[in-house]
């Protein structure tokens, strides 16, 4: 259960203001402990990406041994369990070991403890169960390295009381599933989800949004997802995929070319959607205006090898679309072609060295040519454009210029 000097804590991290809240609350006679996903990450070599830390004080007293030393604290929204440190210029959760969530007629009320494996018994996978101290102790209450290091993910205890406490646990689970797993799903974590699929119907369908997103990032979201269609789990939400090769294949793409893992331009191999389709997942997935933009122009917009393969004509599909989008389409391309990749490296390599056009001409330019009005400044700007970007971009500001009073 307790592993001594087991984890590097520089791997979490080494910020000296973070670890003197250890300082701190051990001197008001608390204990304090990263867990979770930092501790989780750490433990199989990534770099945690956030610091969650739990102590045996209660909020209050918590409260009370920051202010005795000076630290500021923050509330944080609805989690009365939680107080927020300021930790130089971050925010860091610490949580209060709890054993007990009472919900009773819209109110939520928390028995708070000073027991260790209680709080643990209350974590969602046994991945994330697993505490560190600052000098590298381990605390682990549920056998979670044992199945990191297995890749099982599953739940503690009764997955369906799990589940039942917040019901975005089924997609957590298929999200850390996808992260970590090295053997096949785990099938009494498995029924539970499908048991419990209701549950998820009471959700806001924001967090089924921002989850089902997570999911697309994560190392493998074919296989994932293949499980979850087979499953009906995101029926409510999305259709079934006849596409999932096609992800897999960009998935393998992004990797080989370094590319980071985008949910969206994922999804939009999921479905080959059209605009109305697109459209319309972005509409049930209530998507914020710049998911539903990126997607829609995935849709729109036709750029491929036989575009980016050629100077001038990549050069044009560069200025007119940007960097992003043309590499993200060219993916997609390729993703629906299971042949053999064709100068699909060099292609790319030229895209990211390129040097993007930037127009010469300024409304203040045509404006001094005695253009008024800005529907006919806008006008003469779209016409100069049109003809610079149909030279391929070699006319100068000069010779843009002397075409106004043609």
């Amino acid at each position: 259960m307790i592993r001594d000097n087991y984890l590097d804590v520089s791997r979490i991290t080494t910020d000296a203001n973070v670890l003197k809240i250890f300082k701190i609350i051990r001197q008001y006679g608390g204990i304090v402990r990263f867990v979770g996903g930092a501790v989780r990450d750490a433990l199989v070599g990534l770099k945690a990406a956030n610091i969650d830390l739990s102590t045996d004080l209660s909020p209050d007293e918590l409260a009370e041994a920051c202010e005795d030393a000076g630290i500021r604290t923050v509330p944080i929204g609805l989690k009365i369990d939680t107080l927020g440190i300021v930790a130089g210029n971050e925010l860091i959760e610490i949580s209060s070991l709890k054993k007990q969530i009472k919900k009773e007629k819209g109110k939520t009320e928390v028995e708070f403890t000073d027991n260790w494996e209680a709080d643990a018994s209350r974590r969602d996978l046994t991945i994330n169960a697993v505490y560190a101290d600052e000098n590298g102790n381990v605390f682990d209450y549920y056998n979670g390295i044992e199945d990191l290091e297995k890749g099982i993910i599953r739940f503690i205890g009764d997955a369906n009381r799990q589940i039942c406490e917040d019901y975005v646990r089924i997609l957590r689970f298929f999200r850390f599933y996808s992260m970590f797993s090295k053997t096949p799903v785990d099938a009494k974590s498995l029924k539970a989800c499908r048991d419990n699929l209701n549950g998820l119907k009471k959700l806001p369908i924001e967090r089924i949004r921002d989850e089902l997103l997570k999911i697309l990032q994560t190392p493998k979201p074919a296989e994932t997802l293949k499980i979850m269609f087979e499953n009906n789990i995101l029926s409510c939400w999305l259709a079934d995929s006849p596409y999932l090769n096609d992800m897999e294949k960009l998935c393998g793409l992004e990797e080989k070319y370094s590319f980071a893992p985008d949910p969206i331009r994922r999804l939009y191999a999921l479905y080959r959607p059209d605009k109305a389709l697109a459209e319309n997942i972005a509409v049930r997935l209530k998507f914020t205006k710049k998911q539903k933009e990126n997607l829609i122009r995935l849709t729109e917009e036709k750029c491929g090898q036989r575009e980016l393969g050629s100077p001038l004509p990549a050069r044009q599909a560069v200025y007119r679309f940007g960097k992003d989008l043309c590499l993200d389409l060219l993916l997609l391309e390729e993703a629906q072609n299971h042949g053999e990749e064709r100068n699909l490296e060099e292609i790319i390599r030229s895209v990211r060295n390129m040097t993007v056009p930037v127009f010469p001409i300024s409304g203040k330019d045509i404006i001094r040519c005695g253009v008024s009005g800005n529907a006919n400044i806008g006008a003469t700007r779209e016409k100069l454009e049109h003809i610079w970007f149909e030279s391929g971009f070699v006319l100068t500001r000069d010779e843009l210029l002397a075409k106004i009073c043609q």
